[in-house]
């Protein structure tokens, strides 16, 4: 069995992952961390190159995680995929059997989450696992 966690560019997924290596060693299980590239919605006359804004995306989302990565007590496998993130995220963790899926709250924001929904909503009324939602740490 596997544990899976969903990670964006927000500043939060440090934590989540954190959260979710401490939860990879206690149990010991393969820790598999996913990037979900969700290509944006342009009815501009601009042309955008879509590959090299995926490339953008992933490399601003695995800098600031690859030391833990590395730090991990753990196996970890980096995982980039592309679609809906909470609809992407649960179908993989029902493909590599998950036994837990770790998720932030509100990574994109307030506004953002209202109009492209929540992760963490979807995710736990769609997922085949139980689901473990971190909270950002409140200063």
């Amino acid at each position: 069995m596997a544990i899976v966690v969903g990670v964006d560019s927000s500043p939060h997924a440090v934590s989540v992952l954190e959260r979710a290596i401490l939860e990879a060693e206690r149990r010991t299980e393969e820790l598999h961390v996913v990037h979900v590239f969700h290509p944006p919605v342009v009815y501009l006359e601009i042309p955008i190159d879509l590959v090299t804004v995926a490339e953008a995306e992933r490399g601003a989302v695995w800098a600031p995680l690859n030391q833990s990565i590395s730090d991990a007590g753990s196996t970890v496998k980096k995982i980039d995929l592309e679609g809906y993130p909470p609809d992407t995220l649960v179908d993989y963790a029902k493909d590599v059997d998950a036994s837990l899926l770790v998720v932030g709250s509100r990574g994109r924001g307030e506004l953002a989450s209202l109009i492209l929904g929540s992760t963490s909503h979807r995710a736990i009324h769609l997922a085949p696992c139980d689901v473990l939602v971190v909270k950002p740490q409140s200063v």
